[in-house]
């Protein structure tokens, strides 16, 4: 299992299977908070639910209404069980807080280039790492 040092947003531990962009996304409008499925037209997670997956993109973008969506697929089940950013900003980071979900940025090596879809995570946001196995299992 491969270890990176990350600075911690939230507290928390969270695992499991990764769900990877590489473009940023806005809660608002974005994410359906009904199911947790991915609807901006033209993303490249268009359809896919991040649902109880460890979110990995570079930075959130759009209103601040998308914490309120956030807090509202938390509440429904069908939020994301950790998140890993780039780079964090607001409207991500207070979606992180208000639900506990353990959320980390700033790694000290591009997660993209050794983060994929289905790749297993560990994110301790508490002493600040990332663990992660390859869907392979290396």
């Amino acid at each position: 299992m491969r270890k990176i040092r990350a600075k911690s947003v939230t507290g928390g531990v969270a695992e499991g299977e990764a769900i990877v962009s590489r473009t940023a996304i806005s809660f608002t409008g974005g994410m359906d908070p009904d199911t947790g499925i991915i609807r901006e037209p033209g993303h490249e997670l268009e359809g896919r639910s991040v649902a109880g997956k460890i979110l990995v993109f570079p930075t959130g973008k759009g209103s601040t209404t998308g914490s309120w969506q956030f807090y509202a697929a938390y509440k429904r089940g069908h939020a994301p069980r950790g998140i890993i950013n780039v780079k964090a900003e607001g409207v991500v980071a207070v979606s992180a807080i208000i639900t506990e979900t353990p959320m980390v940025h700033d790694l000290e090596e591009d997660p993209f280039e050794f983060i994929e879809d289905g790749d297993f995570v560990r994110i301790n946001a508490n002493e600040g790492y990332i663990e992660i196995r390859n869907k392979d299992g290396l």
